[in-house]
């Protein structure tokens, strides 16, 4: 049995292109070419999409519908009518999610968010980065093999649409024999109608169901901008899932090359186990009960039976028993395939399945690292912060900033004048009129231009106000703390704590 205990956190593919020397081992010699150094041909890949003569490897994964393949393809169905039914579901008579670009309107959850909260932007910003580096740190890629849209589509719609037009329904791998002109352009056809149903859902993210709507039942001419979007969109899904396919993943996606910095070697990754696998020997096994091993051929052999089931089911179209692997989605469908075979064999399942470096490397296991502690202490904070910041947001924000010129001025001899710009934002669905008053009887509210009192929905306006005071109300100090207070007409109310100035004698 082998020794092996541990595996890299990545581990390279074979290389496949190397230098030879010459037989007597001296090089560069003479002008020989037995005095010069040779570049041998790759014997296999280069990549896995890329054939030894630089050509592209289509991939053509066969099919495994195990226990996990099943669960997978559950949550896919799931996820579809997720993805679909987002834009359409509403909270308060506002959408789930819109991200309204054009408007500079944000809508998640039933709460609209605008420029101007840039605090909130980067807490969920950062809250989503902390949150899939934790997530990443305890289950590896789970993302990429259960949810992301790429899997889910790629895996669950557009490939089994392939194997039906391929002849290969319910097994996958390459067809047969050749497909017809006929039904290539049926297929392409296929894949263009569901291509234009996920532009125009992804669309509704951004444009919202209604006006989406519209643009449906109304001609391109009027609006042609929108037309030129979403068919712009429909051509980029038609490439990604008719052509660059698994290539999204392994080139154009970043999130497998944050896995080097993501994972550690206690994180769930899918993997297969060298120590019960190798040496891994094709044949009928005869069991050695003295020494409690198999033989093949007389040789000692390892639970591999070196069938490559593994590899031809693989959608990214590598070896897992090359170890952890940047390619590697986390799809379980060589889990699905070594677990059947393993039970056609006679050998217990789990040769391939979910584990971590170190369990492969019989270590023990740790509840507690620095990663899943600091981790969850950061988006706890994080979390925090951004309720508060939401919860802060009434049906307006109101927020004051000093007038340019001089700090304050004369009316008379006994009366000041403070220049203030009120900076307003209506939040709620209708136009409000708003009121200000302070804590001080003693002080006159000055609105300089009553029109900026009223603001449409999402308007936001700088309302110039003027605050007039006695001139004793600063004496000593040069200042006085006031309250000044913002009303709606819906009853939506904000205090805002300020200085006025004034002479101090």
């Amino acid at each position: 049995m082998s020794t092996r205990t541990s595996l890299p956190l990545f581990s390279p593919s074979p290389c496949k292109v190397c230098y030879a020397a010459d037989r007597d081992g001296t090089s560069g010699g003479g002008g020989s070419s037995q005095g010069s150094e040779s570049l041998l041909k790759p014997e296999e890949h280069v990549l896995s999409t890329l054939e030894a003569d630089g050509s592209r490897r289509w991939l053509r994964p066969k099919l495994s519908m195990g226990e996990w393949w099943k669960r997978r393809r559950v949550t896919a169905y799931i996820l579809m009518v997720v993805f679909v039914a987002i834009p359409h579901l509403r909270i308060g008579g506002k959408p789930l999610i819109l991200l309204d670009i054009a408007a500079r309107e944000f809508t998640v959850l039933g709460k609209t968010f605008y420029p101007t909260d840039t605090l909130v932007l980067a807490l969920f910003m950062l809250s989503v980065f902390v949150s899939i580096v934790l997530i990443t740190a305890i289950t590896g890629r789970a993302w990429c093999g259960w949810a992301c849209p790429q899997t889910v589509y790629m895996e669950f719609l557009f490939r089994p649409i392939d194997r039906f037009f391929d002849g290969t329904v319910g097994k996958g791998g390459k067809p047969a024999r050749g497909i017809s002109p006929v039904w290539q352009i049926a297929r392409f056809a296929v894949y263009l109608v569901l291509c234009m149903f996920l532009a125009h859902t992804f669309l509704a993210y951004f444009v919202g169901t209604e006006k989406l709507a519209l643009w449906v039942r109304s001609s391109p001419i009027d609006h042609p901008s929108a037309f030129l979007v979403m068919a712009g969109t429909t051509g980029l899904m038609l490439f990604d899932f008719l052509f660059f396919r698994e290539q999204m993943c392994l080139i154009a996606c970043p999130y497998g090359r944050f896995q080097s910095v993501m994972l550690d070697e206690q994180s769930k990754i899918v993997a297969y186990d060298p120590a019960r696998g190798e040496p891994r020997i094709k044949g009928k096994r005869t069991h050695d009960d003295d020494r409690g091993i198999d033989l093949v051929r007389g040789n000692e052999a390892g639970d591999c039976v070196d069938c490559q089931q593994c590899v031809v089911v693989c959608p990214t179209g590598i070896d897992i028993r090359d170890g952890l692997q940047m390619e590697c989605i986390n799809c379980t469908q060589c889990i699905d395939a070594c677990d059947d075979v393993m039970h056609k064999v006679g050998k217990p399942k789990g040769l391939i399945r979910y584990s971590s470096q170190d369990a492969i490397a019989r270590k023990p296991k740790k509840l507690l690292r620095a990663r899943t502690i600091i981790y969850p202490i950061v988006l706890v904070g994080v979390f925090s912060g951004l309720a508060m910041a939401i919860s802060s947001k009434s049906g307006f924000d109101a927020r004051i900033l000093r007038g340019r010129g001089a700090p304050y001025s004369l009316l008379g001899a006994k009366e000041v004048s403070n220049a203030f710009n009120l900076r307003l934002v209506n939040r709620t669905e209708i136009p409000q009129t708003y009121e200000l008053s302070t804590d001080h009887s003693s002080i006159q509210v000055e609105i300089i231009d009553t029109d900026a009192q009223r603001l449409e929905p999402a308007e936001s306006k700088l309302l110039p106000i003027r605050l007039n005071f006695p001139s004793s109300m600063t004496m000593g100090d040069g200042n006085e703390s006031i309250d000044l207070t913002v009303k709606d007409q819906s009853g939506n109310e904000r205090t805002i704590s300020m200085k006025v100035l004034g002479p101090r004698r």
